[in-house]
């Protein structure tokens, strides 16, 4: 009878144990699709912009500017993450350059432009929703990976700990949001 309570104990603690492990592994495949989410969504951006650059509404200097920084944010896609979220924020500026109120109040007139101004606008929308999904994601692993029990017990295993998308995801002032 002195041994059926330490069993008891023994079976919810490995029971507590397997929930948080299984747990923090949810969270991780959480964090792994949101960051494809994010990348998908990058690239789509990253296209949508490249269209507008080649599309010829823009002015040549706009259209070059806008044009480098979408195909530097693409080729940082395939790099670590510091370089493209350096690369998607300088592609961000780079909207906000090229796509004043002056210039989106002329290409609103074009039917062809304002499509291409859409589908631009639909990009930076779904990156930053993206992003607050993914960075969400992050942050409620992260805090799962902090807890006491699940560091003393190695819970995480060798997963390299989640890190946040910080970049600049703002759209341009006149794009719709």
């Amino acid at each position: 009878m002195r041994l059926l309570p330490l069993l008891l104990v023994l079976a919810l603690l490995a029971w507590y144990l397997s929930f948080s492990a299984s747990r923090l592994d949810r969270l991780h495949h959480r964090v792994e699709g949101a960051r494809a989410a994010l990348d998908a969504q990058l690239v789509r951006r990253a296209e949508a912009a490249v269209e507008l650059a080649t599309s010829g509404c823009l002015d040549p200097a706009s259209g070059l500017i806008v044009a480098a920084a979408a195909a530097e944010a693409l080729e940082a896609g395939e790099t670590g993450d510091h370089q493209r979220e350096r690369a998607e924020s300088d592609l961000t500026r780079a909207l906000e350059v090229a796509l004043d109120p002056e210039t989106l109040a002329g290409l609103r007139g074009d039917p062809f432009a304002a499509g291409l101004l859409d589908r631009l606008a639909a990009g930076c929308l779904r990156v930053r929703l993206a992003r607050r999904f993914h960075n969400d994601a992050v942050t409620d692993a992260c805090r799962v990976r902090g807890k006491r029990v699940v560091r003393w017990a190695r819970l995480a295993g060798r997963a390299p700990e989640p890190r946040t998308f910080e970049m600049d995801d703002a759209s341009p002032a006149g794009l719709p949001r």
